[in-house]
């Protein structure tokens, strides 16, 4: 998707800075490659070469072009605290590498929170975190065509080039974190507005059955969002409507589960310190690299001395188990493959959602009430 973003923004369709971007999906896509040099941001070449599914959209945010994202996710993907999460984005003094303020399990999980003192050419974003359920179609006043469409807002723009709308078919699939239960939970940042919180418990109660008024909720708190950019970004993969876990058709139950336990992500107290967050990912950055070593190794010599002696670290007995299992499934086992699945097993699983006709058709019905009471957007990105 970044490429038609950038593409967008060098024929001055979209502006450079302040975008606001609405993102659609079962996955956020909201990690960050944690080895690339902060400045790659600015070599675009170099940038998409170093992009992934799940971590495409934060280094457009440290380019400065990205102020605001909206993370719209169906009922199955939880990956993120719902609500408002204001922190900032910058480039890690003592790694050179891009690092976040934000202190969700979804960025701790994966080494990537710094204090602000420890950043530099810091940037602010706002991430919403907005959840949207099915709407049941046959009561929807949409189809009496009771429902006139709200006035739509006017973006704070002085831009007057034409807009311009372009559907792309991009990568499918993503690797990202979550659950199939529906919690409802905490915005970690305290200061969140009473109204984020009533949106979230609105949201959670709702189901198929429910009328429209949720979704209304949604509209107004989106084009509140929309207000503060320059334009905005629509983007739409469609495992928003139904999302499959590849790794659970890769892997036994058994061996999933022992991946869980190898990569299991260990949380912070509740109200952790500065120090605290600062130890719990130097841990969890720890506990990766010997993860990571430990299947390279093996990628070159699974023999049983291999195995034992990575077995003997800390936290690491599964390994034994796990890679007996796969061995006797298959000739040569991908310890790559394995690793990549085992990253996806920290603190939720990935989403797996394989959504009814009647679902689907819900949270169409959901996103036609979204779309049709939202300015238009200037530039319109599909992943399928």
């Amino acid at each position: 998707v970044l490429p038609f973003i950038y593409r967008a923004i060098g024929s001055k369709h979209l502006p450079a800075s302040n975008i606001s971007f609405v993102h659609l999906d079962s996955h956020p896509d909201l990690l960050i490659p944690v080895n690339m040099p902060a400045d790659t941001v600015f070599d675009k070449e170099a940038l998409f070469s170093e992009l992934s599914i799940e971590n495409w959209i934060m280094p457009a945010v440290y380019a400065g072009h990205i102020s605001q994202v909206v993370w719209l996710h169906p009922p199955w993907a939880q990956q993120i605290s719902e609500g408002k999460h204001h922190f900032l984005i910058g480039k890690d003094i003592s790694t050179t590498t891009i690092r976040v303020t934000g202190t969700d399990h979804y960025f701790l999980s994966d080494g990537l929170y710094v204090p602000a003192d420890q950043l530099e050419n810091q940037k602010p974003l706002n991430l919403h975190v907005i959840l949207i359920n099915p709407t049941e179609v046959s009561n929807s006043q949409e189809d009496n065509g009771e429902v006139a469409s709200a006035k739509r807002l006017k973006l704070n723009t002085d831009n007057t080039a034409s807009t311009a709308s372009t559907s792309s078919s991009v990568v499918p699939g993503d690797l990202d974190h979550s659950t199939p239960s529906l919690k409802k939970k905490e915005v970690q940042n305290a200061s969140a507005p009473n109204k984020a919180e009533t949106l979230s418990e609105c949201s959670a109660s709702s189901s198929v059955r429910n009328s429209e008024c949720p979704i209304r909720e949604v509209v107004k708190d989106v084009c509140q969002v929309l207000q503060k950019g320059n334009a905005y970004v629509l983007d739409i993969d469609l495992d928003f409507f139904s999302v499959k876990n590849p790794f659970k058709e890769m892997y036994t139950q058994t061996e999933y589960e022992l991946l869980q336990e190898l990569y299991n992500f260990k949380k912070p107290h509740r109200n952790a310190t500065e120090e605290g967050l600062l130890d719990c990912v130097e841990n969890r950055v720890h506990q990766l690299e010997d993860l990571e070593a430990a299947f390279a190794d093996l990628c070159d010599n699974d023999d049983e001395e291999t195995l034992q002696k990575w077995a003997s670290y800390p936290g690491m007995k599964p390994l034994v188990q796990l890679v007996h299992s796969l061995k006797i499934r298959m000739e040569s086992p991908d310890y790559e493959m394995v690793h990549q699945a085992g990253l996806t097993c920290d603190y939720m699983e990935l989403p797996h959602h394989v959504s009814t006709e009647e679902e689907i058709e819900g949270l169409i019905q959901s996103i036609k009430v979204l779309l049709k009471d939202m300015p238009k957007p200037t530039l319109v990105t599909v992943a399928r």
